[in-house]
């Protein structure tokens, strides 16, 4: 199969879209697939996973590069000439790049991976919640098929008029984040450091954005016996140490790779603080890492957290606090929630996440020949 990937980030940029479209390209060229990348530029590379990375002009929005429409994505697809083309959280690059597979007559599924009308709610837009749901119909509907992280956002896309919704979650590594690299030399030292007289290590792993609302971890301020960990790093930095001031946290910024999968090895707990996710997926890593999980009763969380079985659900600030207190207090709750999320993710490894994917590309590719018959039927009568 060829796949045409246009993706609204890419690398350098890291976060959940560059990371799920890599691991995507990842699975094509194991599985011997031909694939290609259109994204913003100037700095992604040239190439990833020995295909052919093409950029576009873009402009600076929040530290990120917003690719632009261009010439240069007709003329990509055109010259690829791909069984599908995957969007990946389409906007402005996205938009263009479904409109022009359309009138070339290539499949096309967009991938939705941010939420809209929490977004809008939270910066309080009004009449431009509306106007950007509007755009987002629009462009999704535009696609042969809509996959949705989660079924918060699968309802969500369904209550705003889009058509052909399907679920499609994330996979998840679960060999550099497992139980096991406790004891890794790395990971003990980390731990060491975080917990000198044996405190509870309660761990938050994630951008810091305002849509991630980490200043909630303030709801634990006071609390013996915890000491916080903070690992990323993003726009809200100052506001995020502001909230937390003078409380015992341990700032490590942002972490990848082996130094990530250290990181949960030395948490006794995550916390996810964002009622914004579309999916979630720290909460995977950390449920792969076999750490019990307290998070909101909200977005992406829902489907991946299971109530009293591999973690916690919260609704509001005192209910994060009662959460995180009962676990701390209770280290074999804590394991028996961290073996729990474990087993919960060891069918999201990516090969099994893109198996699932390359489905919904053969149901996208049927949809759109069938599209084509009624029109050429049409057109005869």
């Amino acid at each position: 199969m060829r796949v045409a990937i246009v993706s609204e980030s890419f690398l350098p940029t890291v976060n959940g879209v560059t990371t799920s479209v890599c691991r995507v390209l990842d699975e094509l060229r194991r599985l011997g697939h031909d694939a290609t990348v259109i994204c913003p530029g100037p700095d992604a590379p040239a190439e990833y996973a020995g295909f052919a990375v093409h950029t576009v002009p873009s402009i600076a929005y929040r530290r990120f590069p917003l690719g632009m429409p261009s010439p240069l994505v007709q003329s990509v697809l055109a010259d690829f000439a791909p069984d599908v083309l995957h969007a990946a959280s389409p906007f402005l690059l996205g938009a263009q790049a479904i409109a022009a597979a359309g009138r070339l007559g290539v499949a096309t599924v967009a991938v939705y991976q941010t939420d809209v009308a929490g977004y809008a709610k939270r910066n309080r837009l009004g009449l431009t919640t509306a106007l950007a749901w509007r755009y987002v119909r629009w462009v999704h509907n535009g696609a042969d098929i809509t996959l949705a992280p989660s079924t918060a956002s699968a309802d969500d896309l369904a209550h705003a008029g889009i058509l052909r919704v399907r679920r499609w979650g994330r996979g998840v590594d679960l060999t550099r984040y497992h139980p096991n690299n406790r004891s890794r030399a790395d990971a003990v030292a980390l731990r060491e450091s975080l917990s000198p007289d044996g405190e509870v290590v309660v761990g938050y792993v994630g951008r810091l954005a305002p849509e991630k609302q980490v200043e909630r971890l303030a709801a634990l301020r006071g609390m013996e016996g915890i000491r916080l960990a903070v690992v990323g790093d993003g726009p809200s930095d100052v506001a995020v140490r502001k909230a937390l001031r003078r409380m015992p946290v341990s700032w490590l910024g942002r972490r990848g790779g082996d130094d990530l999968g250290a990181a949960y090895a030395a948490l006794d707990m995550f916390v996810h603080t964002g009622t914004e996710e579309t999916f979630g997926q720290t909460v995977q890593e950390a449920h792969a890492a076999g750490l019990p999980v307290v998070a909101p009763n909200a977005g992406g969380p829902i489907d991946l957290v299971r109530h009293g079985v591999d973690g916690l659900l919260f609704d509001s600030d005192r209910e994060l606090r009662d959460a995180v207190n009962l676990l701390a207090h209770d280290a074999g709750l804590r394991q028996r929630m961290g073996e729990a999320g474990r087993r919960a993710v060891l069918r999201s490894s990516w090969a099994d996440v893109c198996a699932d994917l390359l489905r919904h590309y053969d149901a996208a590719i049927a949809h759109r020949a069938a599209a084509g018959l009624r029109l050429r039927r049409t057109v005869e009568l």
